[in-house]
């Protein structure tokens, strides 16, 4: 029986045989399972969804990891964000949906066996849906690009979790009993793949995490910023942190920065920048808000 130690060995070794001119045997039952699968994600990508708010109205799995502000945000904002997507983001997001089907395809076509997708779960109250479990373990399957990739291939998704995908991971393990599964991540800029198994330190507790969650999203103080504004320049000027440049919550969330007016933002050369606080005045036009 095949183990996770050498899932994406086994999964190279499938397909280097075409670099000898050979043919890569697939079963129909593969073929099948990959077909009814492709047509599942487009189905599930072609259906309307209302997006209003946020894309929270509560708590579940794929969010209980995020930035505590974030999450009283998502839980407490009483402003109606209504988030109104381009056709281009539509598409990225069906060929993320699409790439990941092709690596469980993938996997099932090295051998490995795979179990238990889109499984609901419930930890605590708080519900979410795993990707599978694949060799007896909970996986959690991503695309990336080059410069995400890197944090699963060198093991530092820990030191920068922005989504809180670890303890994402933890819920389902603790919903599965199982504690040695990780994220199965192809590069979408080179193909690469990697299994990164995070340590059992590195993973929040996750029933304790869920606990303090509801306790500080009912609390009228806010906790502290996410991500503290860092400097623009050399004048004294201070900008959003990037994870804050995308976050919907922004403008309520710094509604005190420069004295009360809020964020100003200015068109640079490399794009739009949000300023919390404005000492020198920058030498580029001012976007109106």
């Amino acid at each position: 029986m095949k183990n996770l130690d050498t899932l994406v060995t086994d999964i190279y070794k499938k397909i280097e045989v075409l670099s000898d001119g050979k043919e890569i045997k697939i079963t129909d039952k593969v073929l099948d399972d990959f077909g009814d699968s492709m047509k599942d994600a487009l189905k599930h990508w072609a259906s309307p969804r209302k997006i209003d708010k946020t894309s929270t109205t509560g708590l579940r799995m794929s969010n209980i990891g995020r930035p505590d502000r974030q999450l009283w945000f998502d839980l407490n904002s009483k402003k109606d964000i209504e988030i109104k997507l381009d056709p281009s983001t539509y598409i990225k997001f069906l060929y993320g949906h699409l790439l990941e089907v092709l690596v469980l395809f993938f996997v099932r076509l090295s051998g490995h066996s795979v179990t238990s997708e889109q499984k609901k779960v419930k930890v605590s109250g708080i519900a979410g849906h795993m990707d599978c479990v694949i060799d007896g373990e909970v996986i959690d399957v991503k695309t990336a690009s080059g410069y995400s990739f890197k944090k699963f291939k060198d093991g530092s998704l820990a030191e920068n979790d922005n989504f809180g995908y670890l303890a994402q991971l933890a819920g389902y393990e603790e919903a599965e009993k199982t504690s040695k599964g990780g994220f199965l991540v192809l590069n979408k800029e080179t193909g690469e793949l990697t299994l990164f198994r995070p340590e059992e330190l590195d993973k929040p507790n996750i029933k304790q995490r869920i606990k303090d969650v509801k306790r500080f999203v009912k609390n009228k103080k806010l906790p502290d910023f996410c991500y503290p504004p860092i400097p623009e320049g050399k004048a004294g000027n201070l900008k959003l942190a990037r994870p804050c440049f995308y976050c919907v919550h922004k403008f309520e969330c710094h509604k005190e920065a420069n004295d009360g007016k809020g964020l100003r933002a200015f068109k640079y050369s490399k794009g739009l920048t949000y300023l919390t606080k404005v000492v020198r005045l920058p030498n580029v036009p001012e976007a109106s808000l």
